[in-house]
């Protein structure tokens, strides 16, 4: 299953909106409404959970500055990746899109695409507010 977020535009250099999104710290101001806990275990890991839904560990897998920001899971039962690409059409501009990738069963699938959806259209909304 792969889902993708809105890209969105910041008036922001690449490195700025990579700089920030390395920080696995910064992720607790893109959380959405509903986060009902954020915990942020050490520099490359966080742990957060939406209410009505599991604790999620997501971890620092792989980066390459200032275009690719790879997050995945630490553990659990479920293996996925949020990938964050970073483009520079013009020189402090940036744009920022955010790709969800996990290899699911179908009924898996079903349940959790809406909410993984809305879920990282929160966090690519965020980012231009944040940042």
């Amino acid at each position: 299953m792969k889902l993708e977020s809105t890209k969105v535009s910041l008036e922001k250099s690449a490195q700025e909106v990579f700089n920030f999104l390395t920080n696995v710290e910064n992720f607790e101001q893109l959380m959405p409404e509903n986060t009902s806990k954020f915990k942020l275990i050490d520099s490359d890991t966080f742990l957060f959970a939406l209410s009505g839904m599991p604790e999620i560990v997501l971890k620092k897998k792989s980066m390459e500055s200032p275009h690719t920001i790879v997050l995945g899971a630490a553990g659990g039962k479920l293996d996925f990746s949020l990938t964050a690409k970073i483009e520079s059409p013009a020189e402090n501009q940036s744009e920022v899109q955010l790709t969800f990738e996990g290899d699911f069963n179908a009924m898996m699938a079903m349940m959790i695409k809406a909410p993984i959806s809305k879920f990282i259209e929160t966090l690519a909304l965020n980012i231009p507010k944040e940042i």
